[in-house]
């Protein structure tokens, strides 16, 4: 019991990270103008690691026998539980209204992770990305791997294409793919280090569904840059992130077929960054055209908290106490 209380404590420890001040001056300037009193009660809880919620994504390949016994007698139950537009029976995934993370499985080579621990809200790009048997699927900044993972637990695409540009994220996923996924399956994964704003060019009209989750000024994380230095020049680099993400979601489209969807997602609460770089898509393209994934929010409402007066092909989840997912924006648009 003594071990037990010196676990806790040093993980309590690890949690209470420190604040950086100039993000949080930098957030409340703009959140409370683009949030209004919503922004209160998500500042609390991304400012409080210790409320932070985790799920449990369990790994089909790995059949764990009694996982999913355990996690039930800790207070897990099944997420998405609504009558989804698309939840394939072969993606389980389990959370808790309670703070506190399972504990986390360690690489092995040659030996299959049993699940993936990861915010509950990443798997929303998954289930609007909607997944066939036989489509060829194109994972455009695919690091660490998780929304790879999850594409893999719900359908067998024809080709999978995972792109990462940055070298070390590259291995990381490398590593997460070898983590979870068999040997047989391994062989229709392409994993790539290409520039993600050339692939449309490289590779045109390849692809039924393309994944953008992009590279974005990551809220939960920023908050506790432990260089003050770092985080200026982060905060300043920012303003160049909506023209990155329009390049690639401009590739995407390209290397999507006619009749293909794309799913674009962040992890930022940044309107600059989400709404802003959608509308300037739709501004752009006359064959590309907004889906209605209302449906799917709806479906899950009892989980999520959403930002109300969003348009209807997308959503952005707030976190908040007892539901601490997010922040994930979600939009999907076809390409006619």
């Amino acid at each position: 019991f003594l071990l037990f209380l010196k676990l806790e404590n040093k993980t309590k420890g690890k949690l209470q990270k420190q604040i950086c001040q100039v993000v949080l001056d930098h957030f409340e300037k703009q959140y409370t103008t683009e949030l209004g009193d919503a922004w209160t009660s998500v500042r609390d809880v991304l400012t409080y690691p210790l409320c932070w919620q985790y799920a449990v994504l369990i790994n089909k390949f790995s059949q764990p026998a009694e996982l999913e016994n355990t996690l039930c007698v800790k207070g897990y139950h099944p997420a998405f539980q609504g009558s989804l537009p698309y939840l394939p029976a072969s993606l389980k995934c389990y959370i808790r209204r309670t703070p506190g993370r399972f504990p986390a499985q360690k690489h092995q080579a040659g030996k299959l992770k049993e699940y993936y621990l990861l915010n509950a809200a990443s798997l929303l790009p998954v289930l609007a990305l909607e997944v066939k048997d036989g489509e060829d699927v194109l994972d455009l900044c695919a690091a660490p791997g998780g929304k790879s993972v999850a594409m893999l637990q719900c359908a067998c695409p024809g080709q999978f294409h995972c792109n990462e540009y940055d070298d070390l994220r590259s291995r990381w996923l490398k590593q997460t793919i070898e983590s979870f996924i068999p040997d047989p399956l391994i062989g229709l994964i392409t994993v790539s280090k290409l520039d993600g704003r050339q692939i449309g060019d490289l590779k045109p009209e390849l692809y039924d569904k393309v994944l953008v989750d992009a590279p974005c000024s990551n809220d939960r994380s920023w908050l506790f840059s432990s260089d003050t230095q770092q985080a200026m020049l982060r905060l300043i680099q920012r303003k160049e992130l909506s023209s990155l993400q329009f390049q690639l979601l401009r590739s995407a489209i390209k290397a999507l077929r006619p009749g293909g969807s794309l799913v674009y997602s962040t992890c930022t609460l940044s309107k600059a960054e989400n709404s802003d770089v959608i509308n300037l898509i739709l501004n752009s393209y006359s064959n590309v055209m907004p889906v209605d994934i209302s449906n799917m929010a709806k479906a899950v409402s009892q989980e999520f908290t959403f930002l109300s007066g969003m348009q209807q092909h997308e959503l952005l989840v707030l976190p908040e106490k007892g539901r601490a997912w997010g922040p994930m924006y979600v939009a999907k648009l076809k390409k006619m």
